[in-house]
């Protein structure tokens, strides 16, 4: 971090509430003007807590993304406006951040956090935030962050569940330490598969800005080595303790990790090719009258929004235990949202030795594009 800058005259009373505080002051806002933070993420968290960080008055804010709003999205990405829809969201992020606080200098990284550009990326700030909803880039950041040696605030959401911890600071555990190997691809839905509750991320994401502000200034007790766990349905929050891991993989004395690798691999999201059929392949096959075994393995709370009124529903957790209520010998379509869950479960169907058995590319979202587009979409 660069030596503090002095404040000016209006950022002196723009951040008056913080220099009246006791454990807070002028070094630290002076501290918070000379930090570069950056932001992975524009979405349900990086909104907010990027939202609080520029007017908390950090000097510099970068934002990574590589998508654009769609109108799912405002539900909790509180930095976008309808207005927004269709745009990049680091463009409409940096517009909003600027109009918030125009003594922020805000940095826009319209990119997709990669092995390729991670290291260089981190290598321009001081600290950096999570946001992101895959465990590749959850691994990808903790491999980044270590090899650079840059703290970082990490945070995920999950229906009416959110949890944050702060890892990277020398001596305290990484995110391997806590979570040495992810979970199995199908067991970990995104919120556009799962659902969230949308002030959650609002819950969770102000709790990262906060710990943000406390590791760059000093301030406080930060989340090192504490996981903290919120629960909405009961309003709860509760704190999980661990330590550091003397074998981990990243940062450890054992430490395997000495280049960034292949996350998507290494998470189970790369798994092998299944076969595929377009929406207007199977399109064509239902118009012709063809016999064509649908399955939709979406949940049921799914299937209340939309769906091919032909289909079987059978949720992907249920696959296994009723695949007898699968004919065979019949052509097999598995239908889900985008086609992840789908193609886990032609794997599966697979394994139990059915053949005749292809997943629908794109899925559903796919479906409505090419072929039915006066369906209701989530």
């Amino acid at each position: 971090m660069t030596t503090p800058p002095p404040l000016s005259p209006l950022e002196v009373q723009r951040y008056s509430r913080h220099l009246l505080l006791p454990q807070f002051g002028l070094q630290a806002q002076k501290r918070l003007k000379a930090a570069r933070v950056l932001c992975i993420g524009a979405g349900g968290l990086g909104s907010p807590a990027a939202l609080y960080l520029a007017a908390a008055g950090v000097g510099t804010l970068g934002i990574v993304d590589f998508d654009e709003v769609d109108l799912s999205n405002l539900q909790r990405q509180v930095l976008h406006r309808t207005d927004d829809v269709g745009t990049p969201k680091t463009e409409s992020a940096a517009r909003a951040l600027r109009a918030l606080n125009p003594e922020v200098t805000v940095r826009t990284h319209s990119l997709r956090l990669s092995s390729a550009n991670a290291l260089e990326l981190f290598a321009q700030y001081d600290l950096v935030l999570d946001g992101s909803d895959s465990f590749a880039t959850r691994y990808l950041v903790n491999d980044a962050a270590v090899l650079s040696g840059v703290p970082f605030v990490s945070a995920s959401v999950f229906r009416f569940e959110g949890q944050v911890s702060v890892f990277g600071v020398a001596g305290a555990p990484c995110y391997r330490c806590l979570y040495p190997e992810p979970p199995p691809a199908h067991l970990s839905p995104s919120c556009g598969e799962g659902g969230v509750l949308g002030a959650v991320t609002g819950v969770i994401g102000t709790v990262q800005a906060t710990e943000a502000i406390k590791v760059v200034t000093g301030t406080g007790e930060p989340l090192v080595g504490r996981l903290l766990v919120f629960d909405a349905l009961e309003m709860r929050f509760r704190e999980l303790r661990f330590q550091r891991d003397a074998d981990c993989a990243a940062c450890s004395e054992r430490k395997t990790i000495a280049a960034l690798g292949d996350y998507e691999d290494f998470c189970g999201v790369k798994p092998p090719v299944v076969p595929l059929i377009s929406p207007s392949q199977l399109a064509a096959k239902l118009k012709a009258g063809e016999k064509v075994q649908l399955v939709d393995v979406r949940e049921p709370l799914e299937r209340e929004i939309n769906g091919i009124r032909e289909s079987l529903a059978i949720p992907l957790g249920e696959l296994e235990a009723r695949l007898s209520e699968l004919d065979p010998q019949l052509e097999t379509v598995m239908i889900c949202k985008v086609g992840d869950r789908s193609a886990s479960a032609v794997r599966l169907a697979q394994r139990f030795g059915l053949t005749r058995v292809s997943n629908l590319e794109g899925g559903l979202e796919a479906w409505l594009d090419e072929v039915d587009d006066d369906q209701f979409r989530y």
